[in-house]
């Protein structure tokens, strides 16, 4: 059974109808922490929307993850669903980052909806919006900032998504989602760490927090 709260706050413009047959075709899965979702290549059956947790959506080149973004809750991956426009094949991996609640409806179903519900789109577009930013902000990065920030940055973005501070991050695991080595993670942590900005423990990474942090795990 989907929860009636997620209904009306993802799908409530779309009425009492639309959520019936919501609930006759969706399934809800629980998936593990860690746990792959869909990887390149293979062929999209479902389009998920997240109702809880947070799932990486990334590719790989030469064993390096480029993040694209991260799915989080009432959120769906718009790259899935732009595949179901054409071959339905995946061009993307996705990882769930923690333990979560994935809501799947079957591709045909979706492509019904399209046209049974043209105000559908309006969910689509937004996402659309939201993932083009993430992008953007993933480029902008790369290209413009130094990778102690970029180390920074992520470190901070996985606090806000696990509301855990400090955090459990191996220096291989940045260094994977970064595309850098584990070597040079370190040694960037460590130069981070004497400036005072974190503190690495047994427990994990600490951000100090400061007025342009917040820990709060996200919402959104």
């Amino acid at each position: 059974m989907i929860n009636n709260e997620f209904i009306l706050n993802k799908f409530g413009y779309l009425g009492k109808d639309f959520s019936v047959e919501l609930q006759k075709h969706a399934v809800v899965t629980e998936v593990k922490a860690k746990t792959e979702i869909i990887r390149e290549g293979q062929k999209n059956k479902y389009v998920p929307f997240l109702v809880k947790g947070s799932i990486k959506v990334f590719a790989l080149n030469d064993g390096r993850e480029l993040i694209y973004y991260y799915i989080r809750p009432n959120d769906s991956c718009l790259m899935t669903f732009s595949s179901i426009f054409s071959d339905c094949i995946s061009k993307i991996y996705a990882v769930s980052e923690e333990d979560s609640e994935v809501i799947l409806v079957p591709v045909s179903v979706v492509l019904d909806w399209l046209i049974k519900y043209p105000q559908i789109n309006r969910l689509f577009y937004y996402e659309y919006d939201k993932r083009f930013s993430d992008v953007m902000n993933m480029v902008n990065e790369a290209v413009f900032h130094k990778l102690d920030k970029r180390i920074v940055s992520y470190i901070k973005q996985q606090i806000s998504i696990t509301g855990n501070n400090p955090i459990k991050l191996t220096h291989k695991e940045i260094a994977n989602n970064l595309g850098t080595s584990r070597e040079v993670v370190s040694r960037v942590l460590k130069k981070v760490e004497n400036e005072g900005e974190i503190i690495q423990t047994k427990e994990g990474i600490r951000i100090l927090v400061n007025e342009g942090f917040n820990e709060t795990k996200s919402s959104y």
